[in-house]
Parts: C-alpha cells; structure tokens; sequence
C-alpha cells in the first residue's frame, strides 16, 4: 500500500507542477504533521525549482508562530488542529516565500495526541492564492505513516483541482 500512495503523490505531484508551469504560477507550503512529506513529494519532480522555492516545517506550536506568524490564539490544545490554523499557516507562508499559492497542513498523525473532539487522523488542509481561500477537514484511517501519506495526496489532489478551474475573486 505505502508503493502506490508513492506513486499517487508523484503522479498528482507532476500534474500539480505541470499546472503551475503552464500558469506560470509558484507554490509554498507550510507543514506540520506531515513533516515535510510534501514539500519532498513536490521537489521529487525534476523542474520542481521552477514553480516551487519554499517549504516550511513548523512542526512546534513556537515555530508556527515564529516563523509563520500564526496568532498564539489559534495554537492552543483545541484550536491548533483547525482550519483556522491551516489557513493562517499559508497566509503565513506566502508572506514570507512570495509565491502565488499555499497549502498549510495541521494535524494529529498520531500514534498518540488524539482527543474525542479531535483523534489521531485528523487533518486539517487549507488552500490560499490573492485572497481566495479554501480549507477541509479530514479524518484519515491508519498508522501515522498511512495519515501523513494521505494527508499529502489530499493536499495536492486539492490543488490540482483547483488548478484546472479559475480561483474565484
């Protein structure tokens, strides 16, 4: 399973690029569960540098919003798994990369870290470009490499969406 969720993010990681090319567009992330995994599966495409130049890991609530600028009052216990957070943590990271498009990613890939209100596999993706904004919440099944893997392929399943439409106002 873990070979084709690979392949997955490499195949939506080149149509993803493809897209940004032909727009002429860049894109930033900024992450936290994920670690990295998708700025990894992003920069594994040969080219990448053309349309991607910063990744941010902000995996401590500090970090967030040392780096990011995340206001403290979306890092507490309840609030750092939101769409809130995710959307403020790619605000965050256009401001500093500059790039046209951010994916912010928050959650509790697990094994441990879960609530009721919020359990091990929530995720939360949010979507920002010139003010248009889109975010979603997801509960992921699985290990806590099976979370981090499916939260990367929503991520960009979401951007290649949104690529082949026009961004609304």
């Amino acid at each position: 399973m873990a070979g084709k969720r690979h392949v997955l993010m490499q195949t939506l990681a080149a149509a993803v690029g493809a897209r940004l090319v032909a727009a002429g567009q860049t894109v930033t992330v900024a992450e936290s569960c994920t670690g990295g995994l998708l700025a990894a599966a992003l920069t594994d495409i040969a080219g990448s540098s053309a349309w991607f130049g910063y990744g941010f890991v902000t995996y401590a609530p500090d970090a967030k919003h040392k780096v990011l600028g995340v206001p403290w009052e979306r890092l507490g216990a309840a609030t750092i798994v939101s769409e809130a957070t995710a959307l403020a943590m790619a605000r965050g990271a256009l401001g500093v990369s500059g790039a046209d498009i951010a994916i912010g990613i928050t959650g509790i890939a697990g094994p441990a870290g879960g609530t009721p209100e919020c359990p091990v596999g929530t995720v939360a993706i949010g979507w920002v470009k010139d003010g248009w904004e889109r975010a979603e919440t997801y509960r992921f099944t699985g290990g806590r490499a099976a979370v981090r893997a499916q939260a990367v392929v929503a991520a960009l399943d979401g951007l290649q969406g949104w690529l082949g439409r026009a961004f609304p106002g």
